[in-house]
């Protein structure tokens, strides 16, 4: 709610070719993701592959680390709504991704919300293939990317090895290798971070001579790929 709220004002302004600030939109993502950290949803630790011990992260660490986890996807998922139907596209397959994790290893709850994640995702982009008649906005972006934050949280990351951490990394590999990619050409050219540029793979690409069609096409194949090596990173149980 404190997201659909934040997101819907922050369209609003959009509409009237203003641009909310940067600021409340920080602070009530930041309390959305505190809420889940205070339900007991947060990245605990992760098994030592070579003692099998389980290593319990401090309080602190649990809390620095859901945060920036559940702020990060919920961000770069906003920012890959520049196109239509790529954030919903790639929020499918990660979904659907992140509903296999969840099944092979049992996890129920985790399982049942991303598959619902995948439905909802998969109803929107009906309406929002090119040409779209819907647009999702940052109320919807937002929610997407938190929602899949936590599924994340309370499902691949739960009882991780070191290196099946990568596996909720790499289902959500396009919005956060691209983002971190432009987060460090912004922090290189002096930019501040949050300010809206077209430096996204997408927008890049739309510059090479794609069209919009091919673009999402690409940028949806590559997210699968990525989600795949995820799924085989499982079976191998590492």
């Amino acid at each position: 709610m404190l997201l659909l709220v934040i997101g819907t004002v922050d369209d609003w302004y959009k509409t009237r070719g203003k641009e909310l600030a940067a600021l409340p939109k920080l602070i009530v993502q930041v309390s959305a993701a505190v809420l889940v950290y205070a339900a007991g949803i947060r990245f605990t630790g992760f098994y030592n592959p070579f003692s099998g011990d389980f290593v319990v992260l401090s309080d602190w660490l649990q809390f620095v680390l859901t945060i920036m986890w559940i702020f990060g996807v919920t961000t770069v998922i906003n920012f890959m709504d520049g196109m239509d139907g790529l954030a919903g596209g790639l929020s499918a397959i990660s979904a659907v991704t992140l509903f296999i994790v969840a099944l092979t290893k049992g996890q129920t709850g985790s399982a049942l919300m991303a598959i619902m994640l995948a439905g909802v995702a998969a109803a929107y982009l009906r309406y929002n293939k090119p040409p779209a008649k819907v647009f999702m906005g940052d109320a919807g972006a937002t929610f997407l990317g938190y929602i899949l934050g936590v599924i994340a949280l309370d499902g691949a990351f739960k009882q991780a090895t070191v290196l099946s951490l990568f596996i909720p990394i790499l289902a959500l590999g396009v919005p956060i290798f691209d983002n971190l990619f432009v987060i460090a050409k912004r922090f290189a050219q002096g930019k501040p971070i949050y300010q809206a540029d077209a430096s996204q793979a997408h927008y890049r690409l739309l510059r090479s001579g794609m069209s919009p069609k091919q673009v999402v096409a690409v940028l949806c194949l590559i997210s699968l790929c990525l989600s795949l090596s995820s799924i085989i990173l499982l079976l191998l149980k590492v």
